[in-house]
């Protein structure tokens, strides 16, 4: 036994492999969209698997660097970012991960094909589907708030499929004098004409750092406190000649995890902005975005548990112990089927909140689709991010000391697992978001209604009185989140 050794878990094609997402499709998309997506996905499933796998590595291996000054003392703020990072945003265009949405080929079924492939995209992207998320959700917003001019510009840009064009875009909301809550917002928005304003404050934390433009809310002189003050802007992050927009860098975060994305602290000094859509109302309008990046979230929170159940998997039927691998140890397998179970109850979940979104977007949606996915969303982010951090732990478990080693890379799995339920809003925000869509938009009235038409027998549990208790709102939407997916 003095040269024995283990053999480390190995991924096939993740979308050949898949035993969810192909049948999934093939039920809810027209079968004349069929060849030309499962002919794609496949593609794109061969490249998860290797090609897009060294780039990550790649990325994980060389983190971003930040150089405040040239070597003779002029502030440049450059942000360099490795090999891996640009093939994997050069990739995310050609394969139209946003474009695909936004062409809406496939009409309402379109957010099936994009996010199907954001799923095998991101556990391979060293989170380069944070930008697309941000990118994405930008796309939306200037699709429905935008002037021609940044339709005409921005808008073409963010859903290019070609790397030459393609932009991406940060989403700049976190301050430290708010964090979650924006209505504290203090960056200042001075009126230059009708359109341009100049921004100045600084944003505590912005990811994409390295994107050609950004949404960020600021509010105009003279404009009330609260978030009825704030309105919503378009930055170019660069002019000309590339240099920042009047945009200092302070550092890059070092995070627990993430390593490959660079997020930035950052000042703006009287940078040029664009307002979107008049003053006011600048929350409302994020909103838009936040939608959008809160599906990401959880598109990608699933990819990652796919990924990490994968290895697991892979492993199990490889790792011999008590005389035989173990897969056929009783135990062993039970404990990973029901992390299966906990996965299937996520991915059902996920899918038919995209599906909704695609019609919402289509004008598709019914009236009950438009409440329940304004309902579901939050619930659906905080869901299926807690979820993976329950699968990501359990799944180092079952490599014993190996998955605590960090060269395998299989510490990294719980490590970035946790930033599911800090971004686009934590648990107990979530949590709070879902009760004022119960108590203004008739989010309970809503459910209530799509779960007795699937039959389910526990209805009445919305209805109980405790759950007016903001305090149990935690236990309120894990509860609906189960109930809605035990009937899907």
């Amino acid at each position: 036994m003095r040269d024995f050794y283990q053999n480390g878990p190995e991924l096939s094609n993740t979308f050949t492999s898949d035993t969810y997402l192909k049948p999934f499709l093939e039920k809810n998309v027209p079968k004349d969209f069929h060849k030309s997506i499962f002919e794609h996905l496949t593609h794109v499933g061969n490249l998860a698997s290797g090609t897009w796998l060294n780039w990550a590595t790649d990325a994980e291996a060389h983190p971003p660097k930040h150089m405040p000054f040239s070597p003779w003392g002029k502030r440049i703020d450059v942000i360099e970012t490795s090999e891996g990072w640009k093939n994997l945003e050069k990739a995310a265009a050609t394969e139209g991960i946003v474009a695909t949405a936004f062409e809406r080929k496939q009409k309402e079924f379109s957010r099936f094909y994009q996010m199907a492939l954001l799923y095998l995209y991101s556990p391979s992207s060293a989170f380069y589907s944070c930008p697309l998320a941000m990118t994405d959700g930008a796309a939306r917003a200037l699709e429905i708030y935008g002037d021609s001019d940044l339709k005409e510009k921005a808008f073409r840009n963010l859903i290019s499929r070609d790397p030459k064009t393609f932009w991406t875009s940060g989403q700049w909301m976190t301050e430290r004098t708010g964090g979650s809550d924006v209505s504290h917002t203090s960056t200042t928005a001075k009126k230059i004409d009708d359109k341009n304003y100049a921004l100045s404050g600084t944003k505590w934390f912005t990811s994409a750092t390295t994107s050609q433009m950004t949404l960020t809310l600021a509010r105009p002189e003279g404009a009330p406190h609260g978030n009825k003050g704030l309105s919503l802007f378009y930055v170019e992050l660069r002019d000309q000649n590339n240099h920042l927009n009047n945009i200092e860098v302070h550092r890059l975060k070092d995070k627990l995890g993430t390593k490959a994305l660079p997020t930035a602290e950052l000042t703006l000094h009287e940078t040029p902005a664009r307002l979107i859509a008049g003053e006011g109302d600048g929350v409302k309008k994020i909103a838009s975005v936040l939608n959008i990046t809160r599906v990401y979230n959880s598109i990608c929170a699933l990819g990652h548990s796919r990924r990490a159940l994968d290895l697991a998997w892979d492993y199990a039927k490889k790792r011999v112990a008590f005389g035989d691998v173990i897969i056929n140890h009783p135990l062993h397998r039970v404990t990973l089927q029901r992390l299966e179970d906990e996965f299937k109850k996520c991915f059902d979940l996920t899918f038919f909140v995209v599906g909704l979104l695609g019609k919402e977007e289509c004008g598709a949606a019914s009236e009950l689709d438009k409440k329940l996915l304004r309902a579901l969303t939050p619930i659906l982010k905080l869901y299926t991010a807690k979820k993976s951090i329950l699968i990501s732990s359990e799944v180092l478990e079952s490599f014993g000391g190996a998955g605590y080693i960090e060269d395998t890379g299989l510490p990294r799995l719980l490590r970035d697992a946790q930033v599911f339920s800090i971004w686009e809003g934590t648990t107990n925000v979530l949590a709070m978001d879902f009760i004022r869509v119960c108590e203004k938009e008739d989010g309970v009235a809503a459910l209530g209604e799509f779960l007795k038409k699937k039959g389910s027998t526990k209805v009445g549990q919305l209805m109980d009185p405790k759950w007016k208790d903001t305090a149990n709102a935690r236990d309120l939407v894990f509860l609906v989140a189960e109930m809605v997916a035990e009937v899907l």
